[in-house]
């Protein structure tokens, strides 16, 4: 985390509260998984939630499910009859992200499909209003193509933890730290869109097509 507790402490007193089973979800991740930081946290949580209410997308992709934390953000703020497209690989995670889900108000409209996104994508006839990046970092660029030509103009794509703890200043880098500073550069080059990276939590690259 690259902000204090302090400050994190204090962003989350005077950020508007979550719902109920997004609560119990998030506590039930730190409870009962090592891998918690995996979780988008509470304030970000609120501001994928925020962005969602502003676009209104009628359909979202997100790649990376985990626990089914931040595609419940994502849908509090869908279009009517919107959806959110969820892809994961891990089946055990999946399961408890199924639980969260089918106890809210938004289970008839999350989709959840398990497999390898670079195979799933090609397969989606849907075009995206909001893509939400949360995945395995080395195949970061090849999401952001896979996905480029089905994100609506004027959509958005998303893409967390790309400061990766701040490593990405870093002179030698891990494949992982490298693979999201050279996502980074690709979208800073690329014409096609406009973007800001937001230095929240570990990293908000928000990206809009032209």
């Amino acid at each position: 985390m690259i902000f204090t507790e302090e400050i994190q402490g204090y962003a989350e007193r005077f950020t508007s509260d979550e719902s109920e089973v997004l609560r119990e979800l998030r506590e039930h991740c730190y409870a009962h998984f090592e891998d918690n930081s995996m979780l988008s946290g509470f304030v970000q949580g609120r501001i994928l939630s925020m962005f969602s209410k502003m676009i209104r997308p009628k359909v979202v992709l997100e790649i990376g499910t985990y626990l089914g934390y931040s595609a419940l953000c994502v849908a509090e703020g869908l279009a009517e009859d919107g959806k959110v497209i969820t892809l994961d690989l891990q089946e055990d995670t999946n399961k408890v992200a199924r639980s969260f889900v089918e106890r809210s108000e938004y289970k008839d409209r999350i989709e959840f499909h398990l497999g390898f996104a670079t195979e799933i994508i090609p397969t989606l006839p849907e075009t995206f209003d909001l893509v939400f990046i949360d995945a395995d970092k080395p195949n970061y660029t090849n999401y952001y193509d896979l996905v480029f030509d089905k994100v609506c103009p004027g959509g958005f794509i998303i893409a967390d933890n790309v400061l990766w703890s701040g490593k990405v200043l870093d002179a030698d880098q891990d494949e992982n730290t490298k693979a999201l500073h050279e996502f980074n550069q690709k979208v800073r080059s690329d014409s096609r869109v406009s973007n800001v990276l937001l230095p929240v939590r570990d990293g908000l690259m928000v990206i809009t097509k032209k």
